[in-house]
């Protein structure tokens, strides 16, 4: 299935790159964000809102839907996910595609989990799931009671930082997650923190988006 991430090369007003931002949200000029969006052709984007929604389209709709997981069976439509540090995840089959926007919040509320068992009621079978780049587990510090939270729901996430603090990996917690479900995976292996190439809020804020996008 056609599939790939984007990263801030060409295009806007943002970052010491001629950045290629899809986010319309983070202060950039409109204008330069629509045409960015105009280079993905017939895709459709979300809200995100760090929820756990799912919403199925089978066409590109006029308007944003407020979700953290797209889901498609049509042939021609594209989904995106727009990410600076959270976790790009491009599901695919045969038969369905889906785009989910995977962070601390979606990792917690199982986003990733509700958008595949919506793909498999619409007929998904030999899932394959590609994470793209997002902040690792060395990166991304985390307040120690915030640490103990989500990793006592996904003990595979517990990490620190180079510094010896506490932190979370949200690929690691992920992949975890995806193996229980039966999936298979690979995963970029690109820090958004530490790679100037790509967006990261924690290192930039405020920042642009990059995005996953994912077809049949």
């Amino acid at each position: 299935m056609p599939h790939f991430f984007t990263d801030r090369r060409k295009g806007s007003s943002l970052g010491v790159y001629d950045s290629l931002n899809f986010g319309f949200h983070v202060g950039d000029d409109p204008v330069a964000v629509a045409a960015n969006r105009a280079l993905l052709g017939n895709t459709q984007f979300m809200n995100q809102v760090h929820g756990n929604d799912v919403v199925v389209i089978d066409q590109v709709i006029d308007h944003e839907p407020t979700c953290d997981a797209l889901i498609t069976t049509s042939a021609g439509v594209a989904l995106a996910v727009m990410v600076a540090d959270c976790i790009p995840l491009l599901l695919i089959s045969e038969k369905v595609v889906a785009a989910v926007h995977v962070g601390r919040a979606g990792l917690v509320n199982k986003v990733a989990i509700k958008a595949i068992e919506q793909m498999r009621v619409l007929g998904a079978s030999d899932l394959h799931a590609i994470l793209g780049p997002s902040i690792c587990g060395k990166c991304y510090e985390v307040p120690l009671h915030m640490q103990q939270e989500v990793v006592a729901i996904h003990p595979a996430s517990l990490s620190t930082t180079y510094q010896g603090t506490p932190a979370l990996d949200l690929p690691a917690g992920l992949i975890a997650e995806l193996i229980a479900q039966g999936l298979t995976y690979e995963a970029s292996s690109i820090c958004t923190q530490e790679d100037p190439l790509y967006f990261s809020h924690r290192r930039d804020n405020p920042t642009g988006r990059f995005a996953g996008v994912v077809s049949l």
